[in-house]
């Protein structure tokens, strides 16, 4: 069972208790559909705009036990606000060169 680390929108986690994420993890569904049932071992945010605390939170997550980091779909694809993340793309370029071989997911649904 792998492990997963989350990052979610500062500015939405007032309007989002995040159960859709964790429902799909433990099910293993929406982006964690390749790694079957998963356990989440940590729902962090983003740190707030631009975003720069996510690469040291992402670390932070895989150094607790995550072997798969997601960005919550808050950020990638702007739910619930239908406001995606400006920043998304460089945060995802910088978590993944910070992180290497670790796979790290656009989205959870």
């Amino acid at each position: 069972m792998k492990k997963v680390g989350i990052i979610r929108c500062r500015q939405t986690e007032h309007l989002c208790p995040g159960t859709t994420d964790i429902k799909l993890v433990a099910g293993g569904k929406g982006s964690f559909e390749p790694f079957g049932p998963c356990e989440l071992v940590g729902f962090v945010s983003c740190g707030g705009c631009p975003g720069k605390e996510a690469v040291a939170r992402a670390k932070m997550l895989v150094d607790r036990g995550a072997e798969v980091v997601a960005l919550a779909s808050c950020i990638t694809k702007g739910s619930p606000l239908g406001f995606p993340c400006p920043n998304r793309e460089n945060m995802l370029a910088a978590i993944r060169a910070k992180l290497g071989d670790i796979p790290v997911l656009d989205y959870t649904h």
